[in-house]
């Protein structure tokens, strides 16, 4: 199996989280795909089979997978990653199982759930870089084990934006000024229309300055959320022809998307001007609500034990849950997830010349994907409907 197969198995978590998802959200499947996928190799039964079908993997392997997908994201420049375990201590864990997990990455849980809250939200300060700053775990009295992961993205533009108030005809946006980002382009064949079984979905790439991207996907006005985010996947995957810049004809092309001839004052490459908004936005994520989704239907069951494989002692899952936060403006973009499990029991000129001019308007809701450029991994996906508001004050010349 080689990493290419983990990578797809991810981003199937995330396309199938993203057909559930709420508008207004941000959620990371690759920062649950590794805390699923060790527990599934500690499961049996029903638990275990459950988990490998959300894993899109088979148990045996999820273990190794897992490793593979950590130590791949450690690599990836402006990602960081972390596992946490903590035990009681009086849970005794089975070697192997342990030793499937980072070095150092063994903790206590001292029973006393103040300092256990405060240990726990140190070490998400720290991994986050005070992105998030409380782990998102419900400790309670049988509470035996915790296992959490931390991911944290971080890019630059390789061409920033500029920021200007938003003019849009979409009305919730329009009614409060909004915080606008702009840029121009030469380089067409970032933007493309692809058509797909629920509509045309306008996808646009914006570069990170270390393979870090993120991709603005906007949909036909009748799409909903999840529909859009997982036609951006399987864009992503190549299932969906994409009708790049270049190649597009005059008119509006696809959502948000017009291609003109425009008259220029002297000789000009066709150009792509860019408006999207700057946001600021985070969410929280019960996943025992979408039991199915991660294969936690029958783990949940606190009657009995599921985990043979990771303690003699029974364990179930009390709860599962991940905060999230993402951040777009004119210089870059930031993002973090924290997934923890309890374990319980643009006047007038000599216009001569021609040129083309594609403008591209995320001007209402719209999709994103933030993903490693070289492995098409998604590492967080979004639904954007709050902009940020417009700082612009009134006669004022800069911004």
């Amino acid at each position: 199996m080689g990493f290419a197969t983990t990578v797809r198995a991810v981003n199937g978590l995330t396309a199938r989280w993203a057909g559930v998802s709420e508008s207004g959200t941000v959620f990371s499947a690759a920062g649950v795909w590794p805390l699923l996928a060790h527990l599934a190799d500690g499961a049996e039964g029903p638990a275990r089979a459950e988990l490998a079908e959300a894993l899109g993997l088979d148990a045996g392997q999820a273990a190794a997978a897992a490793r593979e997908l950590l130590a791949a994201m450690e690599a990836m420049r402006g990602l960081d990653t972390a596992v946490g375990l903590w035990t009681q201590r009086t849970l005794e864990l089975k070697a192997p199982w342990e030793e499937s997990l980072p070095a150092d990455a063994h903790g206590v849980l001292t029973g006393d759930r103040v300092t256990d809250r405060l240990a726990l939200d140190a070490w998400t300060v720290k991994r986050t870089g005070g992105l998030i700053d409380r782990m998102p775990v419900t400790l309670a009295e049988d509470t035996q084990m915790v296992l959490a992961s931390a991911l944290t993205m971080r890019t630059q533009w390789l061409s920033p934006f500029y920021e200007t108030e938003l003019e849009t005809a979409y009305e919730p946006w329009a009614t409060t000024p909004r915080l606008a980002l702009r840029r121009s382009s030469a380089v067409l064949d970032r933007v493309g229309v692809a058509d797909t079984p629920g509509g045309h979905v306008t996808e646009l790439k914006v570069l990170g300055n270390n393979a870090l991207d993120v991709h603005l996907l906007l949909g036909e006005e009748a799409m909903k959320p999840g529909e859009v985010l997982q036609a951006g996947v399987d864009i992503l995957a190549r299932r969906y022809a994409v009708v790049r810049g270049p190649q597009l004809p005059y008119g509006l092309v696809g959502p948000g998307l017009l291609v003109e001839k425009v008259r220029c004052t002297r000789p000009e490459p066709p150009s792509l001007e860019v408006t999207t908004v700057a946001y600021d936005m985070s969410a929280r994520h019960d996943l025992l609500r979408l039991h199915r989704l991660f294969g936690l239907t029958t783990a949940r069951d606190t009657s009995r034990g599921h985990f043979p494989g990771v303690s003699d002692f029974p364990l179930a899952i009390g709860s599962a849950d991940q905060s999230t936060m993402a951040r777009f403006n004119a210089l870059g973009f930031e993002a973090a997830a924290v997934t923890a499990f309890g374990v319980v029991g643009g006047g007038l000129a000599d216009l001569r010349y021609v040129t083309t001019r594609i403008c591209a308007d995320f001007d209402r809701p719209f999709g994103f994907l933030a993903l490693h450029r070289h492995t098409g991994l998604v590492l967080m996906a979004g639904w954007v409907t709050d902009p940020l508001p417009s700082q612009h004050d009134d006669g004022e010349d800069e911004w």
